[in-house]
């Protein structure tokens, strides 16, 4: 079977969708699974073995582009391909798999494009124990089975791994100079979704002087609006500190986070890539839940308060407190660090230890 998947618009959701190739591939080891994607996401796409092409959507977010989808659509019916499974649920994201004449095109129904599938799925979020059941890797994973084997709500998680690269991760030592004498704790103070998943970039300060205080190096990691924050966080001229804040490409992340003995992060795509690494991975949850879109990896500790007003999935508080995240300590966060010892699933609650 040859698939054409197309992509999702966010890094972290990038990172889930490995799950959906990886059963793929499980289920047919012959298959050939290639991704359209926008252009930030393909060096991610590129770390993951089961992908045999990536192919370059280069159009912004948000940006319809018809005649631009169109073409490339026309431009890929040469290669023939057995199955299109639609991971957006955007009108326009049906476009290219429509005019590439993929026989079989699968995605979830909305925004009128009903038209320009030829298997149309409800999106029927379960509810389990009182609680609405509906992570987005489980949205994924439904697309690649057929719909009966998706009633089941059996799936099996096969957790996203992405690939290192020595040579580029000794270039990157080199590069910056950088030693692996003290332990490394990243800290990623973004969240390109809003303010409401992002913990006080003066906790993430007071973190990493505690950290160096202990005897760590802090590397701060994200993309040129994080600078900001990071000089905050790790300013100039301080030992063990080092701020990578637009000074690194996403593929770089990867191998950094390799050389990590932990990643802090709140819900974001980094955190996503942290997880796939393998790296023990402490994420932060205000406004979003970890029901929804947790981290998957078993070498992880999430901290979530799961206060009254949350999950509220608001970009910004609406109450304007941010209690979700302010109430949330420096010391918190570094004995988890420090002394913790992660199990499987566990989850930090001011309503006691729950499990996933």
């Amino acid at each position: 079977m040859k698939y054409l998947v197309v992509g999702p618009a966010w890094v972290g959701d990038m990172v889930m969708a490995q799950s959906l190739f990886k059963q793929l591939q499980q289920d047919d080891a012959e298959a050939i699974i290639d991704v359209v994607a926008p252009t930030f996401s393909l060096p991610i796409l590129q770390r993951m073995p089961e992908v045999n092409d990536t192919i370059d959507l280069p159009f912004g977010h948000g940006e319809f582009a018809f005649s631009g989808r169109r073409a490339l659509g026309k431009s890929l019916r040469e290669r023939n391909y057995d199955k299109a499974i639609i991971l957006p649920r955007s009108f326009k994201s049906a476009l290219v798999p429509y005019y590439a004449e993929i026989p079989v095109r699968v995605g979830f129904g909305g925004e009128l494009r009903s038209w320009l599938l030829t298997d149309v799925r409800k999106r029927k979020p379960t509810v389990v124990d009182g609680k609405i059941n509906d992570m987005t890797v489980k949205r994924f994973l439904s697309l690649g089975l057929t719909p009966e084997q998706a009633a089941t709500e059996n799936y099996q998680i096969l957790p996203p791994a992405l690939e290192t690269n020595t040579e580029n991760r000794f270039a990157l030592m080199n590069q910056h100079e950088l030693s692996t004498e003290r332990p490394i704790v990243c800290i990623c103070p973004g969240a390109e979704y809003g303010p409401a998943k992002q913990w006080p970039v003066e906790y993430h300060a007071e973190l990493a002087r505690q950290l160096v205080a202990k005897g760590y190096q802090v590397w701060v990691l994200g993309s040129p609006k994080e600078m900001a924050a990071a000089e905050q966080i790790a300013p100039a001229g301080l030992p063990h500190l080092y701020n990578f804040c637009g000074k690194t490409k996403l593929a770089d992340t990867i191998d950094l986070f390799s050389m990590a003995d932990a990643v802090v992060s709140h819900d974001s795509g980094l955190m996503h890539v942290a997880a796939a690494t393998g790296v023990f991975t402490v994420a932060i949850y205000g406004s979003s839940s970890p029901e929804f879109t947790p981290p998957l990896s078993e070498n992880k500790q999430i901290i979530y308060l799961g206060i009254d007003c949350s999950p509220c999935f608001k970009k910004t508080c609406p109450l304007g407190h941010y209690n979700c995240l302010k109430d949330i300590s420096v010391e918190q966060v570094l004995n988890t660090i420090c002394h913790s010892e992660p199990q499987p699933s566990e989850i930090e609650s001011t309503h006691g230890k729950t499990e996933q």
